[in-house]
């Protein structure tokens, strides 16, 4: 997925509000940018770290910029917009780059799926119309040197996806867990059990029931964010 025009590096602030961010821009100084991830955002920006941004080139927004990168004190680039996860694995599965999910006919996102009332991120459908479900995850946790972990906060809604995915499975579809990071220094990814052990729980009773999981990590740098390789998942 390209950026559509170069990304402005500024200095970190503060983040607030959830939505909200603070920054230094080099030429237009202190200024409040849009922050496109209402998660914990944990270990994900720290004062003083690199914060890329993006003109909307909208005049008719109230914070012109939008924060889609942090480069940390190593760095590693994260993609923080955790709207871009499924574009870039939606993109990857149409250009045939994910070895695991390949031969499909049709390709749809946002479908309406399940028993809780629930949209899967993507839908595939071969020939003879068996159906993939796929469910995207953004990573960003790193912790441990290059370990990342999901989630970085509790999630009840996380559990409910699973739950339809185990589900999606009993009615004899395929499913998948699809854990993209979006970290450049995270090399392995393992259930947060520290932080959500309930989630943890859930999805081992998910693989166990015959949920795929799928890890691939991103390519990422300030023209660009794509899939790259394959990485090891840790239960």
């Amino acid at each position: 997925m390209e950026f559509h025009q170069s990304l402005e590096p500024t200095q970190l602030v503060k983040r607030y509000k959830r939505f909200l961010t603070d920054v230094i821009h080099p030429n237009e100084g202190e200024m409040t940018v849009h922050c496109p991830n209402t998660g914990s955002m944990k270990n994900c920006w720290q004062p003083g770290w690199t914060a890329w941004i993006l003109d909307s080139q909208n005049p008719k927004r109230k914070y012109q910029y939008t924060w889609v990168l942090s480069e940390n004190d190593k760095g590693d680039l994260i993609g923080i917009n955790t709207h871009f996860a499924n574009n870039i694995v939606y993109e990857a599965i149409v250009a045939g780059k994910v070895k695991e999910l390949v031969g499909f006919a049709d390709v749809k996102k946002e479908v309406k799926y399940g028993e809780e009332n629930s949209r899967i991120d993507i839908l595939l459908t071969d020939e003879s119309d068996q159906k993939t479900f796929v469910e995207v995850k953004s990573v960003t946790l790193l912790e441990d040197d290059d370990k990342g972990y999901f989630p970085d906060a509790v999630t009840t809604r996380g559990q409910k996806h699973l739950r339809e995915l185990m589900h999606c499975v009993k009615q004899g579809h395929r499913a998948v867990l699809f854990f993209l990071v979006q970290h450049t220094g995270i090399n392995s990814v393992s259930a947060a059990a520290h932080i959500d052990p309930d989630y943890s729980q859930v999805l081992a009773e998910a693989i166990s029931a015959g949920v795929e999981v799928l890890v691939y990590n991103t390519d990422i740098s300030v023209n660009e964010i794509k899939l790259g390789r394959s990485l090891e998942f840790h239960q």
